[in-house]
């Protein structure tokens, strides 16, 4: 259990994680009836990551469980930090974030297909409208190949930054500190070693943690500056037991992030689901997840998210706001020539082979909209098929994209109404097969039980016009 937990805490700190679209389907808007946050992971890492040219800020949530005694963190950095880089956050920063672009359910209500006549007809008639410094090197250091860079202690945990000339001496270096790693682990701290990278290193100060009165680790985060876009995730997997969850969100100015040393795909998204669905979300999307992440043999980094965090659409949650983004360490947000885009156009990207997107015109932002683009990559992964950490790119891409499936409730008026009354319940039938089609193909769900789930007896019976009735009638305008 120790061991799990422990690999759970590295994965999670130590960088250490079709088709048959409708056009009613493409649409924004809708009601936002249901959103699957990352709490659905159970033991999914989650990182902010902050990038505009060579600056990064990285905050790392500390979801440990355990003895506080046996919480450590070895992360590779590319310099050594001062103390004014470092700093203890707010965990609120990630439910914010998370809930803001988690995936989300919207709910849409069918109108009467007999107004929707009597409406046409008029709109016809009408016309239209338009730090402290380095402790002194001990014998035992330099024996091991370590040296002490730099130590802190900061808010509830004490940190050294540490440089090594061998990862078995830094191993042992780590074990005979105190800090609770897992033998072994020389294997995936050798990488680093040959990069020439020091290693940020953290375990818990018993005695500044009993003052904050929390019963959690507050999240870490660290300023530096790199020419490498990258997150270690190896040195997470040391201990895993069967692939891991990682969630990573990007804050940056310009455009969607995507790994470049592995495939980056969109999450199926935007397509009609069975109406129960919304009885149990958060249990679909874990199934659709899995069965997507099992189709690509867990080697793909899946885009969840991409919108400017300026607005939303439907939204799961307020967007941050600017105090909220400088938390997460956005750090170019009071610089003058950051105004966020005025105008344009906005859409979604539809899949491919579907009808074009709706696109309709870009919001007026306010004046303190924020000009951060935020991109959620989820990765499901093991040291087998992701065998390097993960370098990413910011692309020129700013089409919005979310995670969004979508319930349509029936109309419960009268099915012999009116003629397109009729022929809306007749339609019924073949748009809920469509629909358990969909769910089948997402999740691996077997298809009868989702047929049965949805109870096709609920459909009304329709009156048919007798066959005969128009058998000797002339046809229209015809003699």
């Amino acid at each position: 259990m120790k061991r799990r937990m422990l690999a759970s805490a590295l994965a999670a700190l130590a960088l250490v994680s079709a088709a048959l679209l409708t056009p009613a389907a493409q649409a924004f808007c809708g009601f936002f009836v249901g959103k699957a946050d990352a709490t659905l992971f159970n033991e999914a890492s989650k990182v902010i990551m902050v990038r505009n040219e060579d600056r990064t800020v990285i905050s790392m949530q500390n979801d440990y469980r355990g003895d506080l005694k046996e919480f450590a963190i070895v992360v590779p950095v590319p310099q050594v930090l001062q103390r004014g880089q470092i700093n203890v956050g707010d965990p609120k920063i990630f439910d914010r974030i998370d809930a803001y672009s988690a995936p989300r359910l919207a709910e849409y209500f069918d109108p009467d297909p007999c107004a929707r006549r009597k409406m046409m007809e008029m709109a016809r008639a009408g016309s239209a409208q338009p730090m402290s410094a380095p402790a002194p090197a001990s014998a035992r250091d330099k024996a091991l190949g370590v040296t002490v860079e730099a130590q802190y202690t900061i808010g509830e945990y004490d940190i050294v930054i540490l440089s090594a000339k061998e990862s078995d001496g830094l191993e042992t270096w780590l074990q005979q500190s105190g800090y609770r790693i897992p033998r072994g682990a020389s294997a995936a701290l050798r990488p680093y070693i040959r990069q020439n990278l020091k290693f940020f290193v953290a375990k818990v100060n018993l005695k500044e943690q009993a003052k904050t009165g929390n019963t959690y680790l507050r999240p870490l985060q660290f300023a530096f500056e790199s020419e490498k876009f990258m997150l270690p995730i190896r040195l997470g997997m040391i201990n895993a037991q069967g692939p891991q969850d990682l969630i990573v969100f990007m804050l940056t100015k310009t455009g969607r992030v995507e790994t470049t040393n592995y495939r980056t795909v969109k999450l199926p998204a935007n397509v009609d689901v069975p109406s129960y669905v919304k009885g149990d979300f958060g249990r679909f999307y874990k199934a659709m997840f899995s069965e997507q992440a099992k189709k690509e043999e867990h080697r793909v980094a899946f885009t969840e998210y991409f919108w400017d965090m300026s607005w939303c659409d439907p939204c799961a949650a307020d967007p941050l706001s600017r105090d909220e983004l400088r938390q997460a360490g956005v750090f170019w947000l009071d610089s003058p020539d950051d105004a966020p885009p005025i105008g344009g156009t906005i859409g979604m990207s539809p899949t491919p082979g579907a009808p074009p997107a709706v696109v309709r015109p870009r919001p007026v932002l306010p004046p303190n909209a924020a000009p951060v683009m935020l991109t959620r990559l989820h990765v499901r992964y093991s040291r087998e098929t992701f065998p390097e950490d993960l370098m990413f790119q910011e692309t020129k891409d700013r089409q919005n994209f979310q995670t969004r499936y979508v319930v349509h409730q029936t109309w419960k008026g009268d099915p012999n109404s009116c003629e397109d009354a009729k022929a809306y319940f007749q339609q019924l039938p073949t748009r809920y097969e469509r629909e358990a089609q969909m769910l089948a193909s997402l999740t691996g769900w077997d298809i009868n039980e989702v047929r049965r789930n949805m109870d096709y007896t609920a459909v009304p019976a329709v009156n048919a016009k007798p066959w005969w009735q128009n058998l000797w009638k002339a046809p229209d305008g015809a003699k």
